[in-house]
């Protein structure tokens, strides 16, 4: 067996825990598949999910069609867009999670996305805009 093919066997033997559903909080949002243990990352992936930072100026030059995509699928602050290395024709789970004051996943400092506690097999996972974001979202 190749290499990928072993250790994309072992990620989805192991490493899958959510799909995405219809959100009673908003939208869609990520549910887990079966129970996901306190301290791990449920959405890890084999390719690197980092992101590439654009200026509001480079995003206004794009067609406003995208422009309208990426303020609804991608990270963005007064200065900043960040888009996925893997472009918008692929998707990273992530950008699904919804805000709550009571999260069960966190963003830790190197950008990893760890569970908080313990999360049921149904659960939505959810994590606090305002602690990950640094600012208040208002709703």
């Amino acid at each position: 067996m190749s290499t990928l093919k072993t250790k994309l066997r072992a990620h989805l033997k192991e490493g899958v825990y959510c799909h995405l559903s219809v959100s009673p909080i908003h939208g869609i949002g990520v549910f887990a598949i079966k129970n996901i243990p306190k301290g791990i990352e449920p959405l890890r992936a084999l390719i690197p999910n980092d992101e590439v930072k654009f200026t509001h100026k480079e995003v206004k030059e794009l067609p406003r069609s995208v422009q309208k995509e990426m303020q609804m699928f991608c990270y963005y602050d007064d200065k900043h867009f960040y888009v996925p290395r893997s472009g918008m024709n692929a998707i990273n789970m992530g950008i699904y999670l919804n805000h709550s004051k009571s999260p069960n996943v966190q963003y830790k400092k190197n950008g990893h996305l760890v569970t908080l506690r313990r999360i049921k097999k149904g659960e939505e996972l959810l994590m606090d805009y305002d602690i990950n974001f640094g600012f208040e979202h208002v709703f």
